[in-house]
């Protein structure tokens, strides 16, 4: 564990990683597909830095089939990269996740309506109905709000 946090400290400051003693076998589960936003998890494999912490270091891609919480309960994964809404509400379920990092100054989920909805702050959502683009954004509880899913095979968010 205290290795983990060591890779999440690392990956979240871009500090080198230095301590570990023999090499630990870290899956990390990404939310989405390989792309631009986990760079830095493939920079920092590609440059030696998880092997000069004494990690040995698997990326699994993520994808429209893959949720993250359901992988790390299941075993398959030490860490996962996913979003905070979804995060908690497998928390809700009884997953038992850990925040160790955040990697982003703030998340890029948004909530978007038509301008004719008179909408202009969350509470004029109460009793709205809340739609996203797939069933992994898992949008939090809004008192008041109804959830439904537009699409349930949209690809979810690819940045942050």
């Amino acid at each position: 564990m205290k290795r983990i946090l060591i890779l999440a400290a690392a990956l979240t400051f871009g500090l080198p990683l230095a301590g570990a003693q023999a090499a630990d076998s870290v899956t990390i589960q990404l939310k989405w597909v390989s792309q631009a936003q986990f760079a830095g998890y493939f920079v920092a494999k590609s440059k030696g830095f998880y092997k000069e912490a004494g990690l040995d270091v698997t990326i699994k891609p993520g994808g429209p089939d893959v949720a993250p919480p359901q992988v790390i309960a299941g075993g398959g994964a030490d860490v996962v990269v996913d979003w905070m809404p979804s995060a908690l509400a497998s928390r809700e379920k009884g997953v038992p996740l850990v925040n160790i990092s955040q990697t982003f100054k703030r998340s890029g989920l948004e909530l978007t309506c038509r301008a004719d909805t008179g909408i202009k702050k969350p509470t004029d959502l109460k009793n709205k109905r809340l739609g996203s683009g797939t069933a992994a954004m898992n949008i939090p509880s809004c008192r008041g709000c109804r959830s439904s899913v537009t699409s349930p095979t949209a690809p979810s968010a690819a940045s942050r």
